[in-house]
């Protein structure tokens, strides 16, 4: 008995995935170029547009006001002495371009300058609010997308019956509720006025991390829950609902497919592209819109933070956390494109040339 040349023959290290005969398909080195050509402009595209950023964001804060003005109050007028000395400890003496690039020298090394309310650095500063924020984005997250998914795949199913319309109204009820209303009544009902079951702020005693607290993250979580998943629930929805009119569905229909097949593995496939795009968007909003969020529920995080710097002038901690918000911005919408594209065989094709 002879044996097959092409299962005894070992696979080089480059070569491509197996053909349906069994032999393997060189990879074409055009493919990795094409990738790596495609990354390349993209993070050039995220670098640049948070190098805007940073100016943008810089003398914004720069037009503000004069930081020595908000520290020394009515000294400011009374002791030019004491505001030229300031001045010069701060570094405000030099020109506004300097201070820039100063400042952005110090973020490609990590510095981020020194709070001028609390003369620490702000790295210090920040470093648990951030933790804090980004927890409590992460387990919003994990709630929201299994939820979106789920609630779209349901109404797309049960298009026009009273389920879908039941489903739809409170989604675009809740759509058109903006976060701190929301949250308001999430509290009045579960803390205050109907049932006394939850905390209507967050406790964290001795600075201890928030979800030590786990009744404490409740009402917070679910305001960011119902803030967000009803979009990206309705979008996904309105996709589901195209692809299950298309023609290759029904034809899959006409073969005897059985419906959860279906929409399992015919309409939801197609529908992940636009629902990672739409994810990506609100995940990418949560960075910053948890702001509200977070003061509303006394959550210690960045919100809180943001806010203490704004109302202290303490121009680099709100130009640290102003770029850590972009930051997350720019990474999630580029993770965002890759997972489009990996998801997308023509997208694949085009770019690997």
């Amino acid at each position: 008995m002879s044996a097959d040349p092409a299962a005894t023959t070992p696979r080089r290290p480059d070569a491509g995935p197996a053909s349906p005969s069994g032999r393997t398909r060189p990879r074409r080195p055009g493919s990795a170029r094409g990738w790596a050509s495609w990354l390349a402009r993209r993070i050039g595209l995220a670098i640049l547009t948070l190098f805007v950023v940073s100016v943008l964001i810089f003398f914004a804060t720069v037009a503000l006001g004069d930081p020595v003005r908000a520290i020394l109050g009515r000294d400011y007028v009374n002791s030019p002495e004491r505001v030229a000395t300031l001045r010069a400890e701060l570094g405000l003496d030099r020109p506004p371009v300097q201070r820039y690039l100063d400042w952005l020298g110090g973020l490609f090394t990590g510095d981020l300058g020194t709070s001028l309310a609390n003369r620490t650095p702000v790295a210090d500063l920040i470093a648990q609010p951030v933790i804090n924020s980004a927890v409590l984005v992460l387990i919003a997250t994990l709630v929201i997308i299994p939820l979106s998914f789920g609630l779209a795949l349901w109404s797309a199913s049960a298009r026009g019956k009273r389920a879908d319309h039941i489903i739809q109204t409170v989604l675009l009820a809740l759509a058109g509720l903006p976060e701190f209303v929301i949250g308001i009544v999430l509290v009045a009902v579960f803390s205050t006025t109907v049932f006394f079951v939850l905390p209507a702020v967050t406790i964290s005693p001795g600075g201890d991390a928030p979800w030590l607290q786990p009744a404490s993250m409740v009402l917070p979580v679910l305001t960011l829950v119902l803030t967000v998943a009803p979009y990206v629930s309705r979008i996904v929805r309105a996709t589901l609902v195209e692809v299950l009119d298309s023609d290759y569905v029904a034809l899959a229909r006409l073969k005897g497919v059985p419906e959860s097949v279906v929409v399992r593995r015919h309409a939801l496939r197609n529908a992940l592209v636009p629902g990672v795009q739409v994810t990506a968007l609100q995940l990418a909003w949560l960075a910053g819109g948890i702001v509200i969020v977070e003061y509303l529920f006394s959550y210690p995080g960045i919100g809180a933070q943001l806010v203490s710097a704004v109302n202290n002038n303490d121009v680099p901690v709100v130009l640290a956390l102003a770029m850590i918000i972009a930051a997350v911005y720019v990474v999630v919408n580029l993770i965002a494109d890759i997972a489009s594209i990996l998801l997308t065989p023509r997208a694949r094709t085009a770019i690997a040339g």
